[in-house]
């Protein structure tokens, strides 16, 4: 058995089940749950069977969809504005109805990431009074 410390998994949503896919090599592994947890149980079973690999560790990535069920806390018109995109084409991005080119898929992440790194800086604090 081979072990390997993390692959990518990419995650898309299509109506009611949730795709992953990991490559190994010149091999592509595909397989589709109800959720995160039973898809990564049975890649990792498979990679198991068919490559040999009894230890993975998976690194996410996304399509739109899958983004924005994962992460629906997150304002969708926000970041379409910090994307410079408008927000109703985030929408159906998000609801899968249309699909965004690699151009506006590098904004969307760009904005996901300056989100990101302003909350990294964020320090709490409690109210003080004098």
């Amino acid at each position: 058995m081979r072990k390997l410390k993390k692959l990518p998994l990419i995650l898309e949503k299509d109506r009611n089940k949730i795709w992953g896919r990991v490559t190994v090599g010149n091999h592509l592994i595909v397989d589709h749950a109800n959720n995160v947890t039973l898809l990564e149980k049975k890649l990792k079973k498979a990679l198991k069977d068919f490559e040999k690999i009894d230890d993975v560790e998976f690194e996410y990535s996304y399509d739109l969809t899958m983004f924005f069920e994962q992460f629906n806390f997150l304002n969708q018109s926000k970041i379409a504005a910090l994307a410079g995109i408008n927000s109703s084409l985030i929408r159906q991005y998000s609801s899968g109805h249309k699909q965004p080119s690699n151009e506006q898929v590098v904004k969307i992440e760009a904005a996901i990431k300056t989100i990101a790194g302003q909350l990294k800086e964020v320090r709490l604090s409690t109210k003080s009074y004098l």
